[in-house]
């Protein structure tokens, strides 16, 4: 009932904000309604780690990664919503934008979370690959939100490779309904119906559709070489969104991914598709490595660093056995921390009105506190020591140097590669000097107080995770460590 209320909701504030005239009942129906759904989402999550997957309807469903999907997508949602409030406010005093503007960002914002969660909790392939869809067609808009032609070639760009990567997935998803004897009640195939006819699958089948899904859903996770829509698409959107993309988005293709992986385990076993995780993930760390050095602009930066995020949490599932236990937790971490870069990359672009790293002089003196913030999620991103990516990244690599030493060490390279030219950019925009004044301060406290706030979950969950996060995680890793 739960996941009902969830998207009832959700459905509902659109429309009112549709309907409505008046900024500030816009912005309080998209806070009230990011709130509930946030608060539905863990109370699902709870339920689920409790009694285990929950089904509604035969239509929803909600396994341990998703009830984990679902609480990253609720927290960063009421963030984004949060945030973006005050953000648009800093824009519209400096004329950037203005109501029309406004209004089409939140009621995008909440169709992109109702599209979101409908992936997640879909009972169908089908259903998710609608839902997957539909996050496409509404970020495209809010990609080319400042009508500008980089912008708007930059979501014509994220809509044509995304689509046409889905639609590959969709080819791919359909050679999976081979498996299937006869369609059930109401023509409906489920999530739960593939794994049970995966053994009827042809061997040749599983391997064909498993490499389109790979491609289509990896296009969405933005896996090197589908990833190309990712800097353009993270450079030119509105700063909130951005930690949607990287913090929300790219879980909940993954986690569609990871269904048909553990179809595909069950028809052939799992070297195939092991194997493709291990070529996808590490290409995605070295191409992501190699490109940071010469990034000219810090949104782009934080793209790339979630291509070699994806890459990493590839690597783990590929693993197995502790390797899924680290990449679970690396996906948790890394959600969390992209909120504080992105977040923090917003305030410094209000600030010095450039998202070019040349231009970014002396920002540690004019804001100080985003400063620190931007810094330490740095190391937080690139696995600095004591935070948690650190520990998810020693999961995920101790298991790998056991079986798949070069693999592992071939990966390590690349990911300090990934710090160095990190580290580069990093002291350029808050160490150096310029001539130039630059009048110190943070501006609205709505910008500081949701990073400070995930940089403190952060710090909290490397050290102490929640029993019922744990049981979570424990479920998932037995679930997907089948062979």
């Amino acid at each position: 009932m739960s996941i009902l209320l969830l998207i009832s909701i959700l459905l509902a504030s659109v429309i009112s904000m549709i309907i409505t005239k008046k900024r500030f009942v816009i912005e309080t129906l998209s806070l009230i309604t990011s709130s509930i759904t946030c608060i539905t989402a863990f109370l699902t999550a709870l339920q689920v780690s409790s009694v285990g997957t929950l089904t509604f309807f035969t239509f929803f469903s909600v396994d341990a990664l998703g009830a984990i999907v679902l609480m990253i997508i609720g927290s960063i949602g009421l963030a984004t919503t949060i945030y973006s409030i005050a953000y648009l406010r800093e824009e519209t005093k400096k004329q950037i934008i203005g109501f029309t503007r406004v209004k089409q960002y939140f009621v995008l914002l909440q169709i992109f979370l109702f599209a979101m969660y409908l992936a997640i909790t879909a009972g169908s392939p089908i259903f998710a690959w609608i839902a997957i869809e539909a996050t496409t067609l509404s970020t495209a808009f809010l990609i080319s939100f400042y009508n500008k032609p980089s912008a708007i070639e930059g979501a014509w760009k994220y809509l044509i490779i995304n689509s046409v990567g889905l639609l590959l997935g969709f080819f791919g998803t359909l050679l999976y309904f081979t498996a299937v004897a006869s369609i059930g009640e109401g023509g409906f195939v489920s999530w739960q119906t593939l794994r049970d006819n995966a053994g009827n699958l042809s061997p040749l089948i599983a391997k064909i559709a498993f490499v389109f899904v790979l491609i289509g859903y990896g296009t969405k996770v933005g896996f090197a070489p589908m990833h190309t829509w990712k800097p353009d698409a993270y450079s030119k959107a509105p700063a909130p969104l951005g930690a949607l993309l990287s913090g929300a988005l790219l879980p909940v293709a993954f986690f569609v991914l990871l269904k048909f992986k553990m179809i595909t385990d069950l028809s052939i076993g799992s070297s195939f598709s092991q194997t493709l995780f291990f070529v996808f993930g590490l290409f995605s760390i070295a191409v992501a490595s190699l490109i940071m050095f010469n990034a000219r602009n810090y949104k782009r930066l934080l793209a790339y660093s979630s291509i070699e995020n994806a890459g990493i949490m590839a690597l783990g599932f590929g693993f197995g056995g502790l390797g899924i236990f680290g990449a679970v937790l690396h996906m948790i971490y890394h959600s969390a921390v992209k909120v504080v870069m992105f977040f923090s990359a917003g305030n410094i672009l209000l600030k010095y009105s450039t998202a070019k790293i040349c231009n970014i002089k002396n920002a540690l003196k004019v804001i100080p506190t985003t400063s620190v913030l931007f810094i330490l999620g740095f190391l937080i991103v690139t696995g600095t020591p004591p935070f948690g990516i650190f520990f998810s990244k020693i999961y995920i690599l101790g298991t790998g140097i056991k079986m798949y030493p070069l693999i592992s060490f071939v990966a390590m390279f690349f990911m300090t590669m990934v710090f160095i030219g990190f580290l580069r950019h990093v002291t350029q925009m808050f160490l150096s000097r310029s001539s130039e004044t630059q009048e110190p301060g943070e501006g609205n406290v709505w910008l500081v107080i949701p990073p400070i706030f995930f940089l403190l979950l952060i710090i909290l969950l490397s050290f102490s995770i929640p029993p019922f996060l744990e049981h979570l995680i424990h479920e998932v890793v037995l679930y997907y460590s089948y062979d």
